[in-house]
Formats: structure tokens, C-alpha cells, sequence
């Protein structure tokens, strides 16, 4: 069984920093894309930023600048640093990743992690 764990996730003052942390664990697990989205209340989730295996990267333009996506292979971990937070940030924050499980290919969510930024 594979499981994304998120961690992280707070109460900051605007201007403030956050990391987020997601582990998947699991065995036989081979990792392609991981991501974290973000979703606020009556809105569709959005993607804030994706890294593939072979380390590029991808951002949302609100969070260009002041977030970075990183990912630690040998822990099959991703990390969210969160810099410079605005009230509009606020969210509950979902990792994803999509993973190959003996030979099957198949995306993965974590429970979501809350985000709350304060003005």
C-alpha cells in the first residue's frame, strides 16, 4: 500500500516562511512526478508546483519567486518552501506524486495539509 504524508502545514504572519514536507512510503515504489496543489473552499484544486524525477521544475506564476519545490530521491520526500506569504496563500496544501507500483502507473494524493497566512 502507497501513502503520501504531508507536514508542515501552520499559522504564519504574512511576510512569514513555511516548509512543507510530504513522504510517500511504500515498497517497490518508483517515483515520476511530485507536486503540491493547493485548494480553498468552493474553488478547484490548483496546482502551485510540480518537480519531475529528473529535477525540473514548475511553477504556479502567483508563487514564482517565492516558493521552491525540492525532492530528496534516496527519502522519497518532497519539500515546499514557502517564502514571503500572503494572505492568499491560505489553503489546505495536497501533495501528489505519481508512482510506478509493480509495473503500474497510478497517482497518489496525500490528506492535505492547512496553510493559514495572516494579515
Amino acid at each position: 500500500q502507497v501513502q503520501l504524508v504531508e507536514s508542515g502545514g501552520g499559522l504564519v504572519q504574512a511576510g512569514g516562511s513555511l516548509r512543507l514536507s510530504c513522504v510517500a512510503s511504500g515498497n517497490n515504489l518508483r517515483i515520476n512526478d511530485m507536486a503540491w496543489y493547493r485548494q480553498t473552499p468552493g474553488k478547484q484544486r490548483e496546482l502551485v508546483a510540480r518537480i519531475r524525477s529528473g529535477g525540473s521544475t514548475e511553477y504556479d506564476d502567483s508563487v514564482k519567486g517565492r516558493f521552491t519545490v525540492s525532492r530528496d530521491n534516496a527519502k522519497n520526500t518532497v519539500y515546499l518552501q514557502m517564502n514571503s506569504l500572503k494572505s492568499e496563500d491560505t489553503a489546505v496544501y495536497f501533495c501528489y506524486a505519481r508512482i510506478v507500483r509493480f509495473s503500474y502507473e497510478r497517482d497518489y494524493w496525500g490528506l492535505g495539509t492547512q496553510v493559514a497566512v495572516s494579515s
